[in-house]
């Protein structure tokens, strides 16, 4: 083979690898286990996960989150399934009557951020196993508006500056980014609802608009989950793609930042009888569901939250890879070029 022919293959082989690295690909994806979740965490049975909502990931921990939407606290678990403790909530002064927790995202170093959807309203705090955390002392509502069982259904960090993702399940959908910062309730005002009020005082919220929901075509959002975590993607443009699961249309889709589908995973198969209601990636981009236990009076009827994980058959090429690739190209047209001198 000539030397232009090798540069020319590895030419080919860098450009096929940096169009992979833009987005994981959920057509790579597949079922590779399922795991029953404890219903009560912790020794004294008061966290219930029977109903499981919302996930996240803990890198720094190697280990997941998650919430049931009775909001009575957050559950740790393992990888497969294992509970490893628990933190419980305390709702006073927060003005939530529901206490409907559909949203957890992880900050680092045991910091974790919960949603309530009914209110709108997200509360920041340090994970303490066996403890229990005021929500009150720090929170954030982002639209101090009472919307009932169509609210926020999903939250999602982007360490990368700081932001958050948050999407409204219906009525109308939306998907909004910005910053949130959280600080103490003041006081709480007169219920407006059955759902509640949320307090006076608080941090502030700046998010906005990402962009039409619409263009996703899904009937509800469920969750949503940023990718600037996944270490392949690191440095391309597939950071800052997200994932959006969606219970009504049974379906998990990775976007772009302008909503443009870029990939799409069929759940109609995938534990049929539980919804399918939270989603969470880690740094290699396996994904974890969490769905609640079985919604119907079928035969499979089980009492238990289900994690499910999806892994990739075709795992995306590391960043290095390409700076290998551009160091080799660099060698074979250094020695292209010597020849051409020498002849």
């Amino acid at each position: 083979m000539k030397i232009s022919q090798v540069i020319f293959a590895l030419a080919a082989t860098f450009s096929v690898s940096a169009q992979a690295a833009s987005f994981i690909n959920l057509a790579n994806y597949s079922v590779s286990g399922t795991y029953a979740l404890d219903i009560l965490g912790g020794a004294s049975g008061s966290i219930s996960g029977l109903e499981g909502s919302a996930i996240t990931y803990a890198q720094d921990r190697n280990s997941l989150f998650f919430v049931g939407d009775e909001g009575t606290g957050v559950i740790e678990i393992s990888k497969t399934g294992a509970t490893l403790g628990n933190n419980f909530f305390d709702w006073t002064g927060t003005g939530s009557t529901k206490h409907d927790t559909e949203g957890l995202t992880y900050l680092g170093n045991g910091q974790l951020v919960v949603g309530e959807e009914r209110l709108q309203d997200a509360y920041s705090f340090s994970y303490v196993n066996g403890g229990t955390v005021t929500l009150k002392n720090n929170f954030v509502s982002m639209s101090n508006t009472a919307v009932g069982n169509n609210g926020m259904e999903g939250i999602s960090y982007d360490s990368r500056n700081g932001s958050f993702v948050t999407i409204k399940q219906q009525s109308p959908e939306d998907v909004l980014s910005g910053n949130l910062t959280f600080a103490a309730a003041t006081g709480i005002p007169p219920s407006t609802s059955g759902d509640g009020s949320s307090p006076a005082g608080g941090g502030t919220s700046t998010v906005t608009n990402l962009f039409n929901p619409a263009l996703l075509g899904l009937s509800s959002l469920s969750d949503v989950q940023t990718l600037s975590a996944v270490s392949a993607l690191s440095g391309t443009s597939g950071a800052d793609n997200l994932l959006f699961l969606s219970l009504g249309s049974k379906k998990l889709v990775e976007t772009d930042r302008l909503g443009n589908i870029l990939s799409s995973f069929d759940l109609s198969t995938v534990l049929p009888h539980n919804a399918i209601e939270g989603v969470t990636i880690d740094e290699n981009g396996t994904i974890y569901l969490v769905a609640e236990q079985v919604q119907d009076a079928t035969a499979l009827a089980g009492e238990k939250s289900q994690l499910i994980v999806l892994t990739s058959t075709a795992p995306v090429p590391e960043p290095e890879t390409y700076g290998m690739l551009l160091l080799g190209l660099g060698i074979m047209g250094a020695v292209a070029r010597r020849k051409n001198k020498q002849a």
